[in-house]
């Protein structure tokens, strides 16, 4: 039975949690519902006769359930399956994950998970620019936003709204000539910081703004469609979030729970990923069609313990900055 929750405390409300619990595994996840659902489908084949109930939600609305649910002693999930290694170290540090060691991990970058086990990515989502194809400058840096030619015509979601825009906001921050001055040349370069990535596509792809700093795979999926639109990987380097998944301390379904980590860190799981267009975790995947060899992208270091100590204080910096609320 696949069932998409929109409200869990409703089902509590209405007494209705047996229904979730009695499934063979839960996972919670904020990928989108295609996506959900392949993955799904894909562990489900490796695995038959293993019920999976599953509930999507963005990372914030999906950790607010959660939450609520931890809080009156009752946690559903098993698994989850979300945007940002942030949350994870937040959530490791209060004792909520489950530390495993998946045979699995011997194929990835050290980089790419918690060392003692708590969670592991399954993918790169990078940020980096896209361009209206009419555009007069083809961007190939980070600096390039802030010159003359992109003044008032560089538009990227805001750290209030959107947790990858958060995160790249805190990694371009580290960056020897970028930091947070950056930032104050592209507001005085006339550049608006608003919303989510959704928003950033539609207005460089409708031609509103000439550059965008959005997640990767959205432009290149547009492109794919026909959209007047290129994405860049600038020379600098990118950030990525990783879209990392743990199981919780908590979860009733321990043995199935690390079978679907084990999955979704497989070579099938992985190619799951790239098939949907994103770009594998996995060493020796290929990526998918769009996307430039794996050695020609440099991802910049993040720190999840410092991002997570300093989430609050990067969010008003930034806010400072662009006068934005969200």
């Amino acid at each position: 039975m696949k069932t998409l929750l929109s409200t869990f405390t409703a089902l509590v409300a209405l007494g209705l949690s047996g229904i979730v619990n009695a499934a063979d595994l839960v996972v919670y996840t904020s990928q989108p519902n295609a996506d959900a659902q392949a993955t799904i489908d894909g562990f489900k084949a490796a695995n038959p006769g293993v019920d999976v109930e599953w509930v999507r939600d963005g990372t914030p609305q999906i950790m607010a359930k959660l939450n609520a649910e931890i809080a009156a002693g009752n946690p559903v999930a098993d698994v989850l399956l979300i945007a940002d290694t942030v949350t994870f170290e937040r959530m490791k540090q209060a004792g909520q994950l489950l530390a495993y060691k998946s045979p699995e991990a011997k194929n990835f970058d050290a980089t790419l998970y918690d060392a003692d086990g708590y969670y592991y990515s399954t993918k790169l989502i990078t940020t980096g620019i896209m361009y209206n194809t009419q555009a007069a400058m083809k961007p190939e840096s980070w600096a390039d936003l802030a010159k003359p030619e992109a003044k008032g015509l560089v538009t990227m979601p805001s750290p209030v709204a959107s947790g990858a825009a958060l995160i790249h906001a805190q990694t371009l921050a580290a960056v020897d000539g970028l930091g947070w001055d950056y930032y104050k040349q592209l507001k005085d370069n006339g550049a608006v910081a608003a919303g989510g990535n959704g928003g950033v596509l539609k207005a460089v792809a409708s031609g509103e703004k000439a550059y965008g700093v959005v997640v990767d795979y959205m432009p290149i999926r547009e492109k794919a469609k026909g959209a007047p639109v290129e994405f860049v990987f600038p020379k600098e380097g990118v950030s990525a979030v990783t879209e990392p998944a743990a199981i919780l301390s908590s979860t009733k379904h321990q043995d199935n729970a690390k079978k679907f980590i084990d999955y979704l860190l497989s070579e099938n799981g992985q190619k799951i990923a790239a098939g949907l267009g994103y770009i594998p975790a996995r060493n020796g995947i290929d990526l998918p069609a769009g996307y430039p060899a794996r050695s020609e992208i440099k991802v910049l270091p993040l720190n999840a313990a410092d991002a997570l100590k300093n989430s609050e204080k990067d969010v008003k910096t930034f806010s400072d900055i662009f006068g934005t609320k969200g």
